[in-house]
């Protein structure tokens, strides 16, 4: 494979397959059960073979397709556990691999972004990928000041086939429910389509990771790697030397390693914004290194939310300390005032309470333990239509200003309860989310 598969109705007959495979799975268990095989036995196989097919051709296609795989895999400790358990490995692979493109093409690229003496300044290239993503995949290297460097090359037509997936996703969302039960899959492509343009910017990306960088680079918890160049298609940055993502942490750890890692995400997220005026916006478990030191390396600064006021909203720590104290009427007149609510929009503010029960318990607690029993518990009850939460999450409004901080805190809570972590949640809002402390 040399690129991407570029074509629109190729790309769009392999992920409009999803759905008529999970159909086609179905009708061939009904049979095996009239036949009078058990229908756990069925079930299990049909999501073991939907979650296989899932990856195959998420993972083949990458650009919006892969992207979505992503998402979808810190989200799994929400779905139930007959769901969750056949579609929990293969969606987790989506996190740190996928099929590599030819070297010769990367050197192709490295020769367009770098120019033709390229290997003058990047003097040896692993030939075969060390990680890749969803619209570029990483070399490790050598620059010739002596630095271990990852290249990051981006994958000929990731624009292309980014945005195709992604108009083409928004269509099948509807047919495609039945792959990932509870899941609203809509506003999930609307933010990446939104934030597409930004996250195939590598030039963009450099000024990011250049900022985090600065800003975390004497910080004893938290290491970014520095950038060391960057073309069009191309990002060469130092190399993180790490056994291991926090993916191995979330597989295997022990319930130290658990805490501790936890602990420094949550950190990083939350103080990252003050520090930066960005907010790191990809959660997911590959982007996240374990260090042999006990640090944690962040990675990937392609989808970052820059914020106007250099942080995150006075009025998300406000309205979440308001929750917590159990202020009703306080609660929904502040959602009302950040257009949460709307004017003539009518709720129960003790349902509008339980509806952000995910995001408000883990704060009333000096020390929390997120857990995937607890985020799908959480998760069951506000997609039950029979639940009055439900009804609520219809009546609420998500300001453009908060897409991607909400869409960044839902998946880090997954990212969280993957872990079933214990952490001081509380205490580390307290210091640094703005509006939460004050009395």
């Amino acid at each position: 494979m040399t690129e991407l598969p570029r074509k629109a109705v190729a790309r769009t007959a392999k992920l409009a397959a999803l759905p008529l495979g999970y159909a086609g799975r179905s009708a061939l268990g009904l049979g095996k059960r009239l036949g009078g095989a058990p229908a756990e036995v069925v079930l299990t196989e049909i999501q073991q073979r939907t979650a296989e097919q899932l990856f195959r051709t998420l993972g083949e296609l990458k650009g919006g397709a892969m992207k979505m795989g992503q998402m979808l895999s810190v989200l799994e400790s929400a779905f139930p556990e007959q769901v969750a358990g056949p579609y929990r490995e293969q969606l987790t692979k989506l996190q740190d691999a996928a099929p590599p493109m030819p070297t010769q093409t990367v050197r192709d690229i490295l020769a367009h972004d770098l120019g033709p003496d390229w290997r003058e300044q990047l003097v040896w290239l692993d030939g075969g990928p060390t990680a890749a993503a969803s619209i570029g995949q990483v070399h490790q290297g050598r620059w010739h000041d002596g630095r271990e460097v990852a290249v990051k090359v981006q994958y000929p037509g990731a624009g292309e086939a980014l945005l195709s997936d992604l108009r083409q996703l928004s269509r099948l969302a509807h047919t495609a429910a039945p792959l990932v039960p509870g899941v609203d899959l809509k506003p999930l492509v609307a933010e990446l389509q939104a934030r597409a343009a930004d996250e195939l910017d590598y030039r963009l990306e450099a000024d990011a990771q250049r900022t985090f960088a600065e800003e975390f680079r004497d910080d004893p918890d938290i290491v970014v790697p520095d950038v060391v160049a960057v073309g069009d298609t191309t990002l060469v940055t130092e190399w993180l030397e790490s056994p291991a993502s926090m993916a191995a942490v979330i597989a295997d750890g022990t319930q130290e390693e658990r805490d501790h890692y936890g602990e420094l995400f949550v950190r990083f997220l939350f103080s990252g914004p003050a520090r930066t005026g960005m907010l790191h916006a990809d959660p997911h478990p590959g982007n996240y290194r374990v260090l042999p030191d006990g640090r944690l390396g962040v990675l990937d600064f392609g989808a970052v939310a820059r914020l106007p006021d250099r942080g995150l909203p006075e009025a998300m720590g406000r309205l979440l300390r308001v929750a917590a104290e159990q202020d009703e009427a306080g609660l929904v007149e502040g959602l009302r005032a950040e257009g949460f609510i709307k004017d003539r929009t009518r709720v129960d503010p003790a349902q509008v309470l339980e509806y952000l029960a995910p995001f408000v318990e883990p704060t009333k607690e000096e020390r929390f333990q997120f857990s995937r029993q607890w985020m799908r518990t959480q998760f069951a009850r506000i997609n039950d239509p029979r639940d009055p939460a439900y009804t609520v999450g219809m009546k609420l409004n998500l300001p453009p200003s908060y897409l991607l901080i909400h869409r960044t805190w839902l998946a880090g809570l997954g990212v969280l309860c993957q872990l079933e972590c214990e952490a001081p949640f509380r205490q580390i809002l307290v210091e640094t989310l703005p509006g939460f402390a004050e009395s």
